[in-house]
């Protein structure tokens, strides 16, 4: 067999070159075009926001009315540029030295790697750091955000918690009257839900869909959301321990392999939205979906939402999964201080409401469902205040360093369990979580 180890190696180094030489000349020409310099005592920052169309106009927003009140701190507004991830741009950047000032595109999952390259600038430097967001972010999920050096390098900013968009129609027709709690409550729903129609022997109806594809992102909104659900809020790690190999993990595989041994689960692909046209009762979905189920509903259609289910013998608060991005500055910043100024204003109350009306995502405050100046969204978008509740009861990504490689190994375990029916659940995890400890010691000694 031929080996083409050192072909990939090759494109992948040809690839990483690629980027660098992208980022300098996008920096370089920024500068030149808009005088990212500091011209007759004014500070210009360079500000990197997500490429969605939604938060470039709400990032425009922003930076429109801070400029039109700052005469001495200019910010200039850049989209993150594109490639197969932010997460390679920035390390790319990096390590070119071509980073932004700030950005606020920033994935938990990928601190480690952002922070061990000495990319960051550290936060709770600032005096006013700790008490400012305290007051903001409650203090459990804080926490989450803490680093390993027991430092911070992120501010807290935006969730989009995962929860259960439901079709009323289908449930009414159904004969399902009460909102299922447990894994059990869900799956009997599902057996009244999934049916054929038009007897014509096929399943026209299904409980819901998930990707079955083994790709390592797609295992956060079916196993890892319902991993945090069943464990009470627990993620994969705690500090450097792995620690999912675990009953509540066992219980999520073992739930997954019995809604697809059952069909409940569509295995298909579907042409079209399958949620929108009565094919899916549920979807497993962030407040985004609210938003796409707004403007392609017809008429009669009506949806609810409920949290994510629970082993039946759970107690406690439902936690799930919060999918979030973060703000932070970068060390080849001039202006440490003026940019953490304009950090604090992106997380402001009214421009919390405009990451509210923009993007339909939850900004990560205590007071989301109190505040008056919110009262008027969340009355004209009802649905949301169930993500708006939700909210502080979510957990993100461990930042360690290998996390794509250990989803990939969880996700062929799920594949073989709960899609193929391979494997018995607590032996998926266990394989799972050795194949976790194997990756993490490989990476280390390299």
């Amino acid at each position: 067999m031929k080996n083409n180890s050192g072909h990939k190696k090759g494109i992948s180094i040809i690839y990483a070159i690629c980027i660098l030489v992208f980022l300098y000349a996008f920096q370089h020409c920024g500068k030149k075009q808009n005088g990212n310099q500091q011209n007759n005592d004014k500070i210009q920052l360079t500000y990197w926001c997500s490429s969605n169309q939604d938060e470039i106009d709400l990032a425009k927003y922003l930076v429109d009315q801070w400029n039109a009140v700052h005469d001495s701190i200019k910010v200039f507004l850049q989209p993150i540029p594109a490639s197969q991830s932010s997460e390679e741009v920035l390390l790319a950047a990096i390590a070119a030295g071509t980073t932004p000032d700030i950005c606020s595109n920033m994935w938990p999952g990928a601190m480690d790697d952002f922070i061990s390259s000495g990319g960051l600038v550290r936060l709770d430097q600032f005096p006013d750091f700790v008490d400012y967001i305290s007051e903001r972010v409650p203090a459990d999920l804080l926490e989450t955000f803490r680093a390993p050096d027991g430092h911070f390098y992120q501010l807290p900013w935006k969730s989009n918690p995962i929860m259960i968009v439901y079709n009323k129609n289908i449930f009414r027709d159904a004969g399902v009257e009460t909102i299922p709690r447990t894994y059990s409550e869900y799956i009997e729903a599902g057996r009244k839900i999934t049916r054929d129609i038009d007897g014509d022997g096929n399943l026209d109806v299904w409980l819901s869909h998930r990707d079955t594809k083994p790709i390592w992102w797609q295992r956060f909104f079916d196993y890892y959301t319902f991993y945090i659900a069943a464990s009470g809020g627990k993620t994969l790690f705690n500090g450097s321990e792995i620690i999912f190999n675990n009953e509540a993990s066992v219980k999520v595989f073992d739930f997954f392999q019995r809604v697809y041994k059952e069909n409940l689960f569509a295995k298909t692909t579907f042409v079209g939205d399958a949620f929108i046209l009565g094919k899916l009762a549920t979807q497993i979905a962030g407040p985004w979906h609210v938003s796409h189920v707004e403007k392609f509903r017809p008429p009669g259609f009506e949806y609810g939402i409920f949290p994510i289910p629970v082993p039946d013998d759970y107690e406690g608060p439902v936690y799930t999964f919060g999918d979030f991005k973060n703000i932070s500055i970068f060390g080849t910043t001039k202006y440490p201080e003026a940019t953490y100024d304009f950090a604090k204003y992106l997380i402001t109350a009214k421009a919390d409401l405009k990451l509210l009306e923009y993007t339909l995502q939850m900004p990560l405050r205590k007071d989301l469902t109190e505040n008056p100046l919110f009262e008027d969204f969340f009355r004209e978008n009802p649905n949301l205040v169930y993500f708006a509740e939700q909210a502080p009861l979510t957990r993100g990504m461990d930042g360690v360093s290998d996390l794509k490689e250990i989803f990939d190994a969880i996700s062929q375990e799920y594949e073989a369990c709960a899609i193929f029916n391979r494997r018995e659940p607590a032996e998926a995890i266990k394989n799972a979580a050795e194949r976790a400890r194997v990756i993490i010691e490989w990476n280390r000694s390299r």
